[in-house]
């Protein structure tokens, strides 16, 4: 997020507390998509973290929100950067090393063509990267570079 934040000049600290916080809820509520976000949003805004943030954080699932739907590039960035980022790993893993190192974004970009890999990732919401004005090659890039800066701490 705090990549995303910088290609788009917006405020690196406040998206990338997004992206850390954002599935703060996920143990609480067993990552049950039918309540995952709800519970977080309570969290977030019980310690006065700003409004843009808790929306982006709310949104990033809507199908906890029936009726609201994404609209601001924070809430797209937010889903599409969560959602790019398992298809990123999906796509490290399966390469010998498993390493992000080993990974180039054009073979990102060619898995999101291959409905079978990576099944559970949904296509359509990485997309919403278009939104946000950055089309999927370099959204793509920007993620996986992200990644591939901090790959010690995620063990890839």
């Amino acid at each position: 997020m705090r990549a995303l934040a910088a290609e788009l000049g917006e405020d690196e600290d406040l998206w990338g507390m997004a992206g850390l916080l954002h599935d703060i809820d996920a143990e609480i509520t067993n990552a049950d998509l039918a309540v995952h976000t709800k519970e977080a949003a309570r969290i977030l805004a019980g310690q006065g973290l700003p409004g843009e943030l808790v929306d982006a954080v709310r949104l990033h699932n809507e199908e906890a929100h029936p009726g609201e739907k994404r609209a601001t590039r924070f809430q797209y960035a937010l889903a599409a950067g969560e959602t790019v980022t398992g298809l990123i790993t999906a796509t490290a893993l399966v390469y010998p090393d498993k390493k992000l190192a080993s990974v180039q974004p054009k073979s990102v970009v060619k898995r999101m063509k291959e409905k079978a890999f990576a099944r559970s990732v949904n296509r359509e919401i990485i997309l919403e990267c278009e939104k946000i004005g950055i089309e999927l090659p370099r959204f793509v890039e920007i993620s996986l570079r992200a990644m591939q800066g901090i790959s010690g701490e995620l063990g890839l």
